[in-house]
């Protein structure tokens, strides 16, 4: 048998020699497991872990794991034998190196950039881990578990992979020959209780009354769109908006990847499907609104538009379903609407511009952009209100908005929440459905730093 260290002593935890020395010996702690690993499969029946509930499984994993080391001449302490043990139930059971990082609930974004170098989101920061997987083939196979559970494939044919955990965690997988130096992985996380309005409020990412307007305009049954850039919050928002739609209304939500965490019991979820192998079989967002509408929904969300389907989705704004919501990724809430009008001229349908721009006036009410800070804090930047058509020019009059001041010397930005002073015109709509709002709402003198 091969051993790893030359004396009792010598423990990968209790080391601390050069990081070239580090590195050398957390390879050899990966090798040994990797032994390890391969005689646990070979003296365990894999057909039963499906059967057995998963605490029993991993007490067997336990066992067999201390008996197999019990055999191997290396020497491990207490704490490596400890981490071992984890960590071949996390190969076995889970999704191996990430089950740490999946549990830890400050980490919002696990990015995999090859097999040595793991990058994670906490409070809006990147910072690399010292986390690693044994190699690209042992990346690849973690890829290929994700994708499988969904029902996907990722292989040269298809190098790119959109899928999701069990948690609704988002995931994006890319492996060569597109990604050149081997797989890459990226996974959006998201919190078990997803976040309320008053969440948000409490994060500072929008203010009160705010929250209050957003509320009662989801209550009114206006349509609402909210841009912003990746990672700005627009599903956290979305999801926290999606609470306040009545529990009797009928919800459909169309997704690329389902990722939405509706409360309401009244849901019906639905989800693109890529093509198969023989390239047959896609079912694509536009399928799905086209779909919907039959099935007679109250209120239709869709996770994102980005193509075709954002023509049926104006249309089925326009011809009642109000109160419908979707996202979209833009930086600012003119750019929102631009990128909508050009992805209607995606639909193959020869519509006129000025009558594409009367469309979005008509089905978009309310238009919300979020952004993500220079100090990784989310926040809601501005409100708009369409107002209709001047010309050929889309009108919008601003209800909020956050003005940035400076960074100061911890990297916070410094900047303030207020309203413009405007009283939305759509106020009428929150009167015809009983919900009455105080002036006091619109008062700019309310400053929020």
């Amino acid at each position: 048998m091969t051993t790893i260290s030359d004396s009792p002593h010598d423990h990968w935890d209790e080391y601390h020699a050069s990081s070239a020395d580090r590195s050398t010996d957390q390879t050899k702690f990966q090798a040994f497991k990797q032994r390890v690993h391969r005689r646990l499969l070979e003296r365990m029946n894999l057909k039963i872990i499906d059967q057995v509930d998963e605490a029993s499984v991993r007490k067997q994993i336990a066992q067999e794991v201390r008996d197999i080391i019990a055999e191997e001449p290396t020497p491990l302490n207490a704490k490596e034998r400890a981490r071992l043990e984890s960590e071949i139930q996390d190969e076995v059971l889970g999704l191996g190196p990430l089950e740490t990082l999946l549990a830890d609930p400050t980490v919002n974004d696990i990015l995999v950039n090859t097999f040595n170098q793991i990058y994670v989101e906490r409070r809006g920061i990147l910072e690399r881990t010292d986390i690693r997987f044994q190699n690209n083939e042992h990346l690849q196979r973690i890829i290929d578990k994700i994708a499988s559970s969904v029902g996907r494939r990722v292989d040269e044919s298809s190098p790119m992979v959109d899928a999701r955990l069990a948690d609704g965690s988002r995931v994006n997988a890319i492996i060569p020959p597109a990604a050149l130096d081997g797989p890459i992985l990226s996974i959006r996380k998201f919190s078990v209780d997803p976040f309320q309005i008053s969440d948000l409020v409490e994060f500072k990412a929008m203010t009160p009354r705010m929250a209050t307007f957003l509320a009662a305009a989801v209550k009114a049954r206006i349509n609402i769109l909210i841009s912003g850039g990746t990672g700005s919050g627009k599903t956290t928002l979305l999801n926290a908006l999606s609470g306040f739609v009545p529990e009797k209304e009928r919800i459909v939500t169309i997704e690329d990847s389902a990722e939405l965490q509706l409360q309401q019991p009244h849901v019906v979820r639905l989800e693109v499907r890529p093509p198969n192998i023989e390239g047959k079989g896609e079912i694509t967002q536009r399928d799905l609104v086209r779909n919907c509408l039959r099935m007679r929904p109250d209120r239709i969300v869709v996770g994102e538009v980005r193509g075709a389907e954002s023509l049926d989705m104006l249309q089925a704004m326009n011809t009642g379903h109000d109160g419908s919501l979707t996202t979209i990724h833009a930086n600012t809430p003119r750019d929102a609407l631009t990128r909508l009008e050009h992805m209607v001229g995606m639909s193959g349908v020869p519509i006129p511009t000025n009558v594409v721009r009367q469309q979005i006036a008509a089905a978009i009410n309310l238009l919300i952009s979020a952004e993500r800070m220079l100090d990784g804090r989310r926040v809601v930047t501005s409100i708009q209100e369409i107002t209709g058509m001047e010309g050929e020019i889309v009108n919008m009059q601003e209800i909020y908005k956050f003005d940035r001041k400076t960074v100061d010397e911890s990297g916070h930005v410094v900047g303030e929440f207020r309203a413009t002073g405007i009283r939305p015109r759509m106020i009428s709509r929150f009167i015809e459905r009983g919900i009455t709002l105080s002036d006091d709402l619109f008062d700019p003198k309310y400053v929020y730093e």
